[in-house]
Order: C-alpha cells, then sequence, then structure tokens
C-alpha cells in the first residue's frame, strides 16, 4: 500500500463514519506514523509503507473512529505555533485560546517586569506561551492537578522556558501566598455539567475536572472574581476565557464586586464572545 493509498482509505473510514477534518486527521496520524513532515507525504505519495505501519496506521484510524482525539495518540498539539505535548492527563488546547494570550501580551507589554499568575494551568499552554513572548515576566502557574502539572513543566522544559515559569499544586488561590500581581489569566473549566453528557465523544475523552464549571458553568468564575482582588493591584488585570454565550453573565458577576472598570470583551476567529478582561478600579 502506497502513501497515497493509506491517506485515502483513512480518509474515506473517518468520513463515513462522520469524523470531523477527515482528511487532516488522516494526514497528520500518517505524518506521526511514518515520523515524516506534511511535505514528504506530497512528494513520496507513490511510495510503499511497511505492512507494521500499515498496521499502527490503521489500528489508531479506528481509535478516531471510536472517539479517541488525535492529540492522546501523537501527543502533539499546536498552539501559538508551538507545540504542546498533552495526554489524558489535560484539557487539549485550543486555538480559541491563542486570542486570550495575544491579549495578554498585549497588556503585559505595557507594564515593566510584569508579574502574572495563570491559573488552571493544565498543559501549561498559557503560562508557558506568555513566558516565550515576554523577556522580562515573571510567571506562576497553577493547577489542583498534580497530573496536569507534570505535563506542564514537561512542556515548559521542552520549550526552554522552565527557568521562568513557576509551577505550584493550588487549588485555584488557596496555596498561593499573598501577593500582588499584575495580571491574572484563567481559562477555567466552563462546561454546565449537564451539558458534558452531549460533548462530541472526542471531548468527553478529556478530563472531567478541566471541562466541568458546576450546575450554571460559572462556578469558576464566581471564585476567580471573588477572592482575585486580594492578588491583583490597583489598576492591574484580570483577563479571562469564557464559552461562547457567557459573556452577560460572566460581566455581571464582575460587575456585582464593584472593584472592576473598563470590563470589555473579545471574539474569536469563529465571531464568538471568547475573552472577557477587566482592571481593578479605585
Amino acid at each position: 500500500m502506497t502513501i497515497k493509498e493509506a491517506l485515502s482509505k483513512g480518509m474515506i473510514m473517518l468520513k463515513g463514519n462522520k469524523i470531523e477534518s477527515p482528511k487532516q486527521k488522516a494526514r497528520l496520524l500518517l505524518q506521526y506514523i511514518l515520523k515524516k513532515p506534511r511535505q514528504y507525504l506530497i512528494v513520496y505519495d507513490k511510495e510503499e509503507i511497511s505492512p507494521k505501519e500499515q498496521w499502527e496506521y490503521f489500528i489508531n484510524i479506528d481509535k478516531l473512529i471510536q472517539g479517541v482525539p488525535l492529540q492522546h495518540i501523537t501527543h502533539i498539539q499546536e498552539f501559538m505555533k508551538m507545540d504542546f505535548f498533552v495526554n489524558e492527563d489535560v484539557l487539549i488546547p485550543r486555538a480559541d485560546t491563542e486570542i486570550l494570550v495575544e491579549e495578554v501580551i498585549k497588556l503585559a507589554n505595557k507594564i515593566q517586569n510584569p508579574k502574572i499568575l495563570d491559573l488552571c494551568t493544565g498543559s501549561g499552554a498559557i503560562g508557558i506561551s506568555i513566558a516565550k513572548n515576554l523577556k522580562d515576566a515573571e510567571i506562576y502557574a497553577t493547577d489542583i492537578s498534580e497530573k496536569a502539572l507534570e505535563v506542564a513543566k514537561r512542556n515548559a522544559k521542552n520549550l526552554k522556558v522552565e527557568e521562568k515559569v513557576n509551577f505550584i499544586k493550588s487549588d485555584l488561590f488557596k496555596n498561593i501566598k499573598k501577593t500582588k500581581f499584575d495580571i491574572v489569566v484563567s481559562n477555567p473549566p466552563y462546561i454546565k455539567k449537564d451539558d458534558i453528557l452531549y460533548l462530541s465523544e472526542e471531548v468527553k475523552k478529556e478530563p472531567e475536572i478541566a471541562l466541568s464549571g458546576g450546575e450554571d458553568g460559572l462556578d469558576f468564575y464566581k471564585k476567580i472574581v471573588k477572592e482575585v482582588i486580594d492578588y491583583l493591584k490597583l489598576g492591574s488585570y484580570l483577563c479571562l476565557e469564557i464559552g461562547y454565550n457567557q459573556k452577560k453573565e460572566v460581566i455581571e458577576i464582575i460587575e456585582k464586586e464593584n472593584r472592576f472598570v473598563e470590563t470589555y470583551s473579545k471574539r474569536d476567529l469563529y465571531g464568538n464572545d471568547r475573552i472577557v478582561i477587566t482592571r481593578v478600579g479605585g
């Protein structure tokens, strides 16, 4: 079987089982199996692949059909033009979250030696991306999951920022010393508990602790907004990712505290409200 034939068969199998982006997933999986870049698959599409490689490829095509995320097979997810290691212990970073990271970098560039806290860091994608893009930032990243922190530390080492990011096991602010940050950023769990049942099979394979935001999906926003004031300087920022339909509720939570000013939101590439930014007022 040639590369071209394997790709075609893999794509047809995925498409026939209504798997999203079948062509892309078939290609990325074969790149992973052959350990070759995309260009190689194009130029050498008539090259035969070994029986062992065929077996491994179609075993994993079956896994994709069963709802296993591609990233749990390849253990790679691109984010902010960097490759992050991911596994079953962390949420797979989404392109939507890059909007949040870009906004934090923009705000931090106006602050000398910014001190930044990343809550619910998961794979470390947010904190590590900030560290890679800000030369003099002091980054702290927390997660309640020890296994998630192991993944985040691995990514920090792989991306050569292990000395710039301080990882702390903590349930939100619980183990954070009373100190003041210039920016607190978070992409917390925000799916309504009952809605998890209706997520795609791929998303259901991700850790529930990284998905569930309680009955109304807002548990973490309520806690963060209430407690963050003890950790922010006057004039400093709280930056949050939100679900596509949570803008109104999250802004209401912020406004109820009467401590924040200049609250605004931004949309993602699909036109959905994706982040809310606010600042501590006088």
